[in-house]
């Protein structure tokens, strides 16, 4: 008789993991952020067998708003292997807004539904993706921001280093910085900058410039408002430094018009803000055999890593994975997915392959 996947229960848990990046607290929206949030998404079928899912945290309240509100009353009742639920949701759900929040949960429930359908086939998710090229995907070192202090710059690159990871990622707006962080990791070592959006298009371009004698491997959203991919485009013809962008995009439509314009060198969705594990799949088979590669931004620590993971075992270009480089006070899947040698190890087994520790789930982390 085969096993029902009809759901039960949607529920979101707020999970705050307190991190020292090795610096002073960096600002978040305006505040000091001591915590890494996201929503943890819990979906129960009638069966018993659980998925987890992960959405994006800027307001954990009104996230679980949402998810008690709206996504529960929509999602439960339905088979958790219907083709397409989560854009189906937004469908109903699209006059309540086209990115944010909304957008931001169903991602979450995405997630979950594609760690079921592993589940229930017995086989992990990288399986129902065409198969894993890779289960060993590695890592580059995401710095938080350290505000031009050189000396913190150097000594957490240096870390970084020391830590394994052969390339690393700045959030730094300054040449000095850049200059901090070559010297501390040698030439031949791909370095990255992200600027969250820091400057106009003369702006990035003079800066860019000056930074591009270090050997730039991509320059991650230059231009202020992230959607002006004209002076994206003129940023990458006036410096030659490949760029990136699309963490912020509102929608898989947006997303897959910066891959057919080439509006940039890599596209980068997040599993929990642009729709889930399945906008990532769509995005990297949009790239596969173009000029665009695929390097979906990953700045978080549960089911919606594990989910890029699995895309990035399945994809057809080998790209390392985005991490946070930073102490955590729990590290999620630490023992059933492994950072090892520079890289994380998936197993085989079903689904995104690992629960949250229980540990976590009844800890002061999560409520």
């Amino acid at each position: 008789m085969p096993m029902s996947s009809t759901i039960a229960s949607v529920s979101a848990l707020q999970v705050r993991l307190p991190f020292d990046h090795g610096g002073p607290a960096p600002l978040f929206a305006g505040k000091r952020r001591t915590t890494l949030d996201s929503v943890w998404v819990r979906v129960e079928l009638e069966n018993g067998m659980v998925g987890w899912g992960e959405s994006y945290g800027a307001d954990l309240d009104a996230m679980t708003s949402i998810f008690r509100n709206r996504v529960a009353a929509l999602a439960v009742g339905r088979d958790a292997q219907e083709p397409g639920l989560a854009a189906a949701l937004d469908r109903t759900l699209h006059n309540m807004g086209r990115s944010g929040p909304v957008t931001h949960a169903l991602s979450g429930l995405d997630i979950a539904l594609w760690d079921l359908r592993g589940k229930l086939a017995g086989v992990p998710v990288y399986k129902l993706l065409g198969g894993a090229r890779r289960t060993r995907i590695p890592a580059y070192a995401s710095l938080l921001q350290y505000y031009g202090d050189t000396s913190l710059v150097a000594r957490n690159v240096a870390s970084a280093m020391a830590a394994g990871y052969g390339q690393v990622k700045l959030h730094e707006r300054t040449l000095d910085s850049v200059r901090a962080a070559r010297a501390a990791m040698g030439a031949g070592v791909p370095l990255m900058l992200d600027t969250n959006c820091a400057w106009d298009r003369q702006a990035a371009i003079a800066a860019v410039n000056e930074m591009r004698e270090f050997g730039l491997h991509w320059v991650e959203e230059p231009v202020w408002p992230p959607e002006d991919l004209a002076s994206l485009v003129a940023v990458r013809e006036a410096t030659g430094v490949a760029t990136a962008v699309g963490e912020n995009a509102s929608s898989l439509f947006e997303l897959m018009a910066l891959v057919r314009a080439r509006s940039a060198d890599y596209v980068q969705p997040s599993a929990i803000k642009s729709g889930g594990l399945s906008t990532l799949k769509a995005v990297a088979d949009a790239c596969a055999g173009t000029f665009v590669t695929h390097s979906p931004q990953s700045a978080f620590f549960g089911p919606g890593f594990l989910a890029t993971l699995h895309v990035l075992a399945a994809q057809e270009q080998e790209v390392a994975v985005e991490r946070l480089f930073c102490q955590l006070g729990h590290v999620p899947y630490a023992q059933s997915v492994p950072f090892e040698g520079g890289a994380f190890q998936l197993s085989d087994a079903p689904g995104l392959g690992a629960d949250p520790e229980p540990s976590l789930l009844s800890g002061p982390c999560v409520s």
